[in-house]
């Protein structure tokens, strides 16, 4: 049964939401011409009610499309594409952001968050500003409607019936067909932080409209200066809630994907990269405007660029522009010339303003010199702008490409063959420039400077900075002049912005947001120095063989070859230089590593389970258990049980052995998708000093079938020894046996087992056999030691001598091939961005604070003056 009410109030919220939109943003926008106080109090009245209805049906969307996900109504495309029956809850939510109109539907739901709060503590400036969100909520809106005008696609719903969408014979047949499973979720994004750092990220592009509005607000309204003041904390907010959701996707890339870093200039990853930078720019030249009444036309520009280049952005990311210059671009819905009337609009928008407005814009006359604190930080809004711009050009390649094209030209432009390598070498430069300026500027923020008292104030941080960086260099032996400077330069952000934090903390605490902002940034810089620049391969193959001829040579080189219990040394690579022999009782180890199998997880058990005791069923996210499961002494579920288990990820023990005899395993995970194939994900060992990062590169395939050796019989008695494998091998005993799961036995079955001790070294392992008589009819059942490459099963059973014939084949041991990458003082990276993340929070909270403050002023001073103007009463 199709279940269309669901849907159908999901797509008739739609339109009711964009219509509310469009209302709420001209009753506003009406109010704001009014002067009749009683029209625009009615007015006004009327643009919140339809506000709030809107909000009313964005909640009902999605209610309803979560629903639809989460009761798996694959009747549905977005469900069916997104979704599967065997994903736990909490991916179930990211199912509901993975596509264009997901995502496009949770930027509209912060939007409506936003608004509620702006309409309850606009104040005067409600009207405008709630003029501007409102018509942006209608322009996002339309990006889900999924109706067609005259030929004409408007948006593309998540609301569309899997039949409408696909054009697949069996609708032909049957209407109401609905599939049993979805595809399912993006491996990629089976991440916990992919339930969080979506909605992060798109909070903070939601909050970039929130000053944009107050500029527009500004500009239309001649309230050209007092736009700033309530604009300014929103700004704070924004780059706060963005730079933490950019590190969100930075920390998921290193803990989800295979290349080794948390970074790749990927262009989906410099669209969110740009505006972030601009409005950080922003942010600097809007307190210069409040504390000095300077840069009040570079206040406005960056602040609306910021905006526009949040809508770039998406159009960049969703309207396949990127083709295959991104492997994070969305795919074109047919939603391209929607995305650029849409910034295009807003561009028009904002430049009529500007213009409009741009002569009667005051400016000042006073001079900025050298030792300003104004010019300081203009200088740090500019470096960051020009960061931001040098990410800009190349990342728009394909934009140029795609326009050229479109009035009949050709363009061969392509993006940097290596980006990360072509963008590092610029941004690095802009790193050092903005560490010098951020540790410098905060002294000409706090205290009038000239040349005399500079040079005594930068004293003391020059000489402690110099020591510091001189000792790093010596120890860590850094010889790269870049990476000097870089390291030079943050250390001399971290120690002159303490410097300021210690003098203000003993006035205030609330000044110290930007000092302990500043910090932060400089202890990322660090982290990205000591982690990108000084990360290192330490499982190089040094056996000297090729492991496959059609393997790249970094494949051969890089990778090291474990076999299933057989322990492999990985050589301590910091003093690679000087052991040129493997062999040589000088060299040291770092770890010996064990490849202990694959396993799988459960949610019906605590830990990995190995999944060579797992029997398939008919049902792919069903097996049964061989074997007792058993956690810290606590049995979870009896052999013969049947429990719930996550089929697509394999996850592969890797035992790590330190020289102290300390041990610990990680779980690298291959899962295999329908759509996408093998798709690695690394696992993590963080210690104080550095990170150990560990992947699966490539593994026997799982579709091929298992050679086996020719057979070799053994007829034994209990007791008996016999080499099998070049292992001794011991059969202890025979014994009848009931428990079975493979075979149910009925009354006159009869099987027994062989209990068959393999003496492997380090430990010994069992193999049990089985010989059945069911029916009359005689099977056997063999066990597989997939630990020694090892097959045995019975062949005959002769009662009259009590001898056994076993048969014994075997095959290359199970391998898997890793690599595992040292990553130095990354954790200072992660520390950095909480530190930068308190001090904007002090820094907003102190904003907050002082527009409160003024607005209380403001209020006893109107409500004063009402008072006074009043005629007092004739007795």
């Amino acid at each position: 049964m199709i279940h269309t009410f669901v849907g159908n109030l999901g797509h008739y919220s739609v339109i009711i939401a964009f219509i509310t939109a469009l209302v709420s943003a001209f009753s506003y926008g009406y109010a704001s011409k009014l002067q009749d106080a009683e029209l625009i109090k009615s007015w006004k009245s009327y643009a919140r009610g339809a506000f709030y209805i809107h909000g009313l049906a964005v909640f009902t969307i999605v209610a309803s499309l979560f629903y639809i996900i989460y009761n798996h109504y694959y009747e549905y495309h977005y469900a069916w594409s997104h979704s599967s029956n065997n994903l736990p809850t909490h991916y179930m939510i990211s199912c509901f952001w993975e596509g264009q109109e997901g995502s496009f539907l949770l930027w509209i739901f912060w939007h409506v968050l936003l608004g509620f709060f702006l309409i309850r503590y606009g104040n005067k400036w409600e009207l405008n500003v709630m003029s501007v969100f409102a018509l942006v909520q209608a322009f996002l809106v339309s990006m889900i409607l999924g109706i067609v005008l005259v030929d004409i696609k408007v948006g593309s719903s998540p609301f569309a019936l899997l039949r409408d969408v696909m054009d697949a014979p069996i609708f032909a047949s049957d209407p109401n067909f609905i599939p049993e499973d979805g595809t399912g979720l993006n491996p990629l994004l089976q991440n916990y932080w992919m339930v969080i750092h979506p909605p992060t990220l798109f909070l903070g592009f939601a909050l970039t409209l929130v000053p944009f509005a107050y500029c527009i607000a500004g500009l239309k309204e001649g309230l050209y200066k007092e736009w700033v003041k309530p604009a300014l904390p929103w700004a704070q907010v924004a780059a706060v809630i963005l730079g933490i959701g950019i590190m969100m996707g930075a920390y998921w890339a290193y803990e989800t994907l295979n290349f080794g870093g948390y970074w790749n200039w990927d262009p989906v990853e410099n669209a969110v990269y740009i505006p972030w930078l601009v409005l950080v720019g922003a942010i600097h030249v809007m307190i210069t405007f409040k504390r000095k009444d300077t840069a009040l036309k570079a206040s406005m520009i960056l602040v609306i660029t910021s905006f526009i280049l949040v809508l770039y952005a998406t159009f960049l990311t969703r309207s396949g522009v990127l083709g295959e210059a991104s492997v994070h671009s969305f795919t074109d819905l047919g939603l391209s010339g929607q995305l650029l009337i849409y910034l295009l609009a807003f561009v028009g928008v904002s430049v009529f303003f500007l213009v409009k407005a741009w002569k009667e814009l005051p400016t000042t006359e006073e001079e900025i010199t050298t030792y300003s604190r104004e010019f300081w930080i203009f200088m740090g809004a500019t470096v960051l702008c020009l960061a931001s711009f040098q990410v800009f050009v190349p990342t728009s390649i394909p934009v140029y490409n795609a326009f050229i094209e479109f009035f009949g030209g050709t363009s061969n432009m392509a993006p940097p063959a290596d980006q990360v390598e072509f963008y590092t070498k610029f941004q690095l430069w802009f790193g050092v420039v903005i560490a010098l300026l951020s540790g410098t500027g905060q002294f000409f923020w706090w205290q009038k400077m000239d040349k005399e008292r500079l040079m005594s104030t930068l004293t003391l941080p020059v000489i402690i900075t110099l020591l510091l960086s001189s000792l790093v260099i010596l120890i860590l032996k850094i010889t790269n002049i870049i990476y000097i400077v870089l390291l030079t330069a943050s250390i001399y952000s971290v120690i002159s912005n303490i410097t300021v934090l210690i003098r203000l903390a003993k006035q205030k605490v609330q000044l110290t947001g930007g000092a302990i902002t500043h910090i932060g940034i400089a202890l990322m810089l660090l982290g990205i120095l000591f982690s990108s620049g000084y990360s290192k391969v330490i499982s190089l193959n040094t056996t000297g063989l090729l492991y496959n001829r059609e393997f790249s040579e970094e494949m051969n080189k890089e990778n090291l070859l474990l076999f299933r219990n057989q322990p492999q040394r990985m050589l301590d690579y910091s003093s690679v230089n000087q052991v040129n022999d493997v062999n040589d009782p000088n060299a040291k180890y770092g770890y010996t590593l064990t490849y202990k199998g694959p396993r799988m997880e459960s949610d019906e058990f605590p830990d990995y389970i190995d999944k060579e005791i797992l029997l398939p069923t008919n049902d792919v996210t069903k097996a049964v258990i061989t074997k007792d499961l058993v956690y810290k002494g606590e049995t979870y579920h009896k052999k013969g049980d049947t429990i719930h288990i996550y089929n697509e990820n394999t996850y592969y023990e890797i035992e790590y052995v330190k020289q102290n005899g300390k041990r610990f395993s990680l779980y690298p995970r291959l899962q295999n998708n329908p759509q996408m194939g093998f798709v690695p994900s690394p696992d993590i060992r963080s210690f104080l000093g550095s990170d150990l990062y560990t992947h699966v590169t490539n593994i026997p395939d799982p579709e091929s079938e298992t050679e086996w050796s020719e057979p070799e019989k053994f007829t034994l008695s209990v007791g008996d020894t016999f080499i099998v494998n070049d292992f001794i091998a011991v059969l202890d005993n025979v014994v009848r046996t009931n428990d079975l799961v493979e075979v149910d036995l009925n009354e006159g079955d009869v099987a027994v087992k062989a209990e068959i001790r393999v003496l492997g070294g380090e430990r010994n392992f069992d193999v049990q056999p089985i010989y059945v008589i069911k029916d009359r009819q005689v099977g056997m059942i063999p066990d597989i030691l997939y630990d020694l490459g090892l097959k045995m099963q019975f062949e005959k059973i002769d009662p009259q001598s009590g001898k056994f014939t076993l048969v014994a084949q075997t095959t290359q041991k199970d391998w898997v091939i890793m690599k595992a990458i040292e990553k130095p003082f990354i954790n200072i990276l992660w520390i950095g961005t909480i530190v930068m993340s308190i001090g904007f929070c002090i820094a907003i909270y102190r904003r907050f604070s002082d527009l409160k403050e003024e607005n209380s002023k403001s209020f006893n001073s109107s409500k004063s003056k009402k008072n006074i103007s009043k005629k007092p009463k004739m007795a």
